[in-house]
C-alpha cells in the first residue's frame, strides 16, 4: 500500500484490520470461561510488566503528565480492574433466577471501536481492550494522532500475550496513521458492533451520529464543595494528591474549589502549606487569558507542571509548587476560569452555607460537565445526602479525591478508565464502562406455575369490564365459542367441477358437515359419466340444470338468530358477522 494516497491508505487499513478482526474474533466466540480468563489474565500480565516502559513512552510522545503517575494508572488499568471483573461470568449461563422465572445467558458483541485520547492513551487503551477481552470480542483502536505510538506500543505489547496464549493477537490492533476520516469510517464500518468512545465532544458527538451502539465519554467540570463541618486538613492533603495526580489529565479530577466562607481562609492556608501557590488579581488575569481560548481551554495547558503553566502565562512560581489557584466571583463566559481546565489549576469560589455552596456547584456542573462527578468533604450526615439527591452528577466522591475516586481506584466504584455522564450529557449509561457493559445478555423466560390460573381469572374480569358474558373465542378456556363451532361442524373439501352440456363449468357450492358425519362411513357415491361398475354401461349423464342464483342458495337468517339469540359465536354486539346496517347475522 505505500503508493496509496496516505488517505487512501488509512481507509484501507480500517477495512484490513475490522476484516482480521471479524477472523479473530469468531474464534474467540467458541472458548469456554476458563479459556477466557486464561487469555485475559495473560493480557493484564504483560500490560502489567510493562506498565513503566509505556508510561515513560506516552510522556515522551505526548509531553502530557507524569511518569509515575502514568506507570500507576497502566496498573489501575490492568491489575485493578481485572481484579474487579476476574470472577465475573461472561459466558454461557451467568445467573439463575429461579424465583422470578428467568435464566440469564451472555453472548459476545462481536468487533468493537475504541477511540483513545492524548490525556490518557496507555492505560485507556488497556483498559478498553481488557473489557472486550473479556466478553470474548476483538477490539480495532483508532489512536489520538499525538499518541500514536504509544498507544500503538501498547497494542503490540498485548498482542505478544495474546500469541504467547495461543489466541489470536488480532483480537487487539491500532490504527498505524489515523485521520479523521479512518476514524469516522472504523465507527461506521458493518461489521464494527459497538464504540467506546473516549474524547472531546465532538468526537463523542460522531460516536454518537455513526448509526452505532456507543458508549460516549463527556466533559468533566468537577466542583468539590469544602463544608465548615469538613476535617480541612484531610480535604487540604487529597485535593493536592488528586490535582498533582498525573498533573490532573483525568477528566474527573476536580476544577472548582467551592469553599463554605467559615473555613475557606483555613482550607487555602493548608493548601499553601503544601505547596499551592494563591495568585494575584494580576496573575489569576494572566491566567485567563492564556488558559481559555475563545470560551474553550487551550490544549497547550494539558497536564503540564504548574510553574510551567505560570510561565507560559506571564509570571513565575517555584518549580515545587503542587498546584495553582485563582479566585473567580461566579460561573460563566465572564469567568474564564470557571470551564475544565486540565492541569493542576483550581478556581476558588466562597461561599455562604451548603445551600449557596449547592447552588453554585451545579451551575458549575451545567457549565461543562453535567453528569459527570462532584466532590463533597462534609462530616454533617444531613449536608451529605442533600448533597447525594440533588446533584446531576453521576459519581459523587465523599471526602476522599475526585481524580482516584471516580475510577474506582480510592474508592468502591467500578475500576473504569471510561466514565459515563448518563443521559443528562447525553450519554447512554452513568456507568463506569466495564466488561458487563460488553457483552449481550440474552434471557429465558421460564413459564411461571400459576400463569394458567391469572390467565383465566384476568380474562374473565376483562370480558366483566367491557360487558360481556362468558370468554373470548380463542382463548382455550372453558366455554369457549371457537372450540364449541370446532365441535359443530367444519367444510368439506370442495367437490369436482361439474360441466353441464353446452354450459359453462360450474362449481358445486361447499356443505357443511357435522364433524362426526365426516368420520361416519360413506355410503356408495353414484358413478360419474366417465365411471362404470366393472362390466357394466356407463351411467346415463343426468339432465343439464340451471344453476341457481347466489340469492338464492344462501338461507335467510331467522329472527331470533338475527339478534344473536343461540348463537355459537356469542352475542352480535361487537361481532365481525353482524351487518351494523339492518342487524343481521352474516355468519
Amino acid at each position: 500500500m505505500q503508493h496509496l494516497d496516505p488517505d487512501l491508505r488509512a481507509l484501507q487499513e480500517v477495512r484490513d484490520h475490522v476484516r482480521r478482526a471479524v477472523l479473530a474474533q469468531a474464534e474467540a466466540a467458541t472458548w469456554d470461561q476458563r479459556r477466557t480468563d486464561d487469555v485475559a489474565k495473560a493480557l493484564v500480565a504483560a500490560a502489567a510488566r510493562g506498565a513503566a516502559d509505556l508510561a515513560r513512552l506516552a510522556v515522551e510522545e505526548t509531553g502530557i503528565g507524569r511518569v509515575a503517575d502514568k506507570t500507576l494508572k497502566n496498573l489501575h488499568a490492568s491489575e485493578g480492574i481485572w481484579r474487579s471483573i476476574e470472577k465475573e461470568p461472561t459466558v454461557g449461563v451467568i445467573a439463575r433466577h429461579e424465583e422470578r422465572g428467568v435464566i440469564e445467558i451472555a453472548s459476545p458483541i462481536g468487533v468493537v471501536a475504541g477511540i483513545v485520547p492524548t490525556t490518557n492513551p496507555t492505560s485507556t487503551a488497556i483498559g478498553k481492550a481488557l473489557i472486550a477481552l473479556k466478553g470474548r470480542n476483538a477490539i480495532v483502536i483508532s489512536p489520538h494522532p499525538r499518541a500514536k505510538r504509544c498507544i500503538g506500543e501498547t497494542v503490540e505489547v498485548m498482542r505478544r500475550a495474546l500469541e504467547r496464549a495461543g489466541a489470536p493477537a488480532d483480537l487487539v490492533q491500532s490504527l498505524s496513521d489515523p485521520t479523521v476520516e479512518s476514524t469516522n469510517a472504523l465507527m461506521r464500518h458493518p461489521d464494527v458492533k459497538l464504540i467506546l468512545a473516549t474524547g472531546g465532544s465532538g468526537l463523542v458527538q460522531a460516536a454518537y451520529s455513526s448509526g452505532k451502539p456507543a458508549f460516549g465519554v463527556g466533559p468533566g467540570n468537577v466542583p468539590v464543595y469544602v463544608d465548615r463541618t469538613a476535617d480541612v486538613a484531610k480535604a487540604a492533603r487529597w485535593i493536592v494528591a488528586s490535582q498533582s495526580f498525573d498533573n490532573a489529565t483525568l477528566c474527573c479530577s476536580e476544577q472548582a474549589l467551592v469553599l463554605d466562607r467559615p473555613i475557606a481562609e483555613k482550607v487555602l492556608g493548608e493548601l499553601v502549606r503544601r505547596g499551592a501557590h494563591l495568585c494575584s488579581p494580576e496573575e489569576t488575569q494572566k491566567l485567563e487569558r492564556y488558559a481559555n481560548r475563545g470560551g474553550h481551554m487551550n490544549p497547550e495547558v494539558v497536564g503540564q507542571d504548574p510553574w510551567r503553566v505560570a510561565e507560559q502565562a506571564g509570571f513565575v512560581v517555584p518549580r515545587s509548587t503542587s498546584l495553582l489557584l485563582a479566585h473567580q466571583g461566579g460561573v460563566g463566559p465572564k469567568f474564564p476560569l470557571s470551564i475544565e481546565i486540565l492541569c493542576p489549576l483550581l478556581s476558588v469560589h466562597v461561599v455562604d452555607g451548603w445551600q449557596e455552596g449547592c447552588k453554585l456547584s451545579k451551575e458549575i456542573l451545567h457549565h461543562g460537565g453535567l453528569g459527570h462527578t462532584i466532590g463533597l468533604w462534609a462530616g454533617d450526615r444531613e449536608v451529605q445526602e442533600a448533597w447525594f439527591a440533588q446533584k446531576p452528577a453521576s459519581r459523587i466522591v465523599l471526602n476522599g479525591p475526585t481524580s482516584q475516586g471516580a475510577v474506582g481506584y480510592s474508592s468502591g466504584l467500578m475500576p473504569s478508565m471510561s466514565l459515563g455522564c448518563g443521559p443528562l450529557a447525553g450519554n447512554i449509561t452513568s456507568d463506569n464502562i466495564s466488561a458487563r457493559h460488553l457483552i449481550n445478555i440474552k434471557r429465558v423466560g421460564l413459564t411461571a406455575p400459576d400463569w394458567e390460573a391469572r390467565y383465566e381469572r384476568d380474562v374473565r374480569r376483562a370480558q366483566a369490564l367491557v360487558g360481556l358474558d362468558g370468554v373470548p373465542r380463542g382463548s382455550g378456556l372453558s366455554g369457549d365459542p371457537a372450540m364449541e363451532r370446532g365441535a359443530v361442524s367444519a367444510t368439506r373439501a370442495a367437490p369436482p367441477v361439474e360441466v353441464p352440456a353446452g354450459g359453462a363449468p360450474r362449481v358445486a357450492a361447499p356443505v357443511h358437515v357435522p364433524v362426526a358425519a365426516q368420520n361416519a362411513p360413506q355410503a356408495p357415491r353414484p358413478y360419474s359419466s366417465v365411471q362404470a361398475p366393472s362390466g357394466g354401461a356407463p351411467a346415463a349423464k343426468p339432465a343439464a340444470q340451471a344453476p341457481r342464483p347466489i340469492a338464492q342458495a344462501i338461507p335467510k337468517p331467522s329472527a331470533a338468530l338475527q339478534q344473536g339469540a343461540g348463537c355459537p359465536l356469542g352475542p352480535c354486539r361487537g361481532c365481525p358477522h353482524q351487518d351494523t346496517r339492518t342487524g343481521a347475522c352474516k355468519a
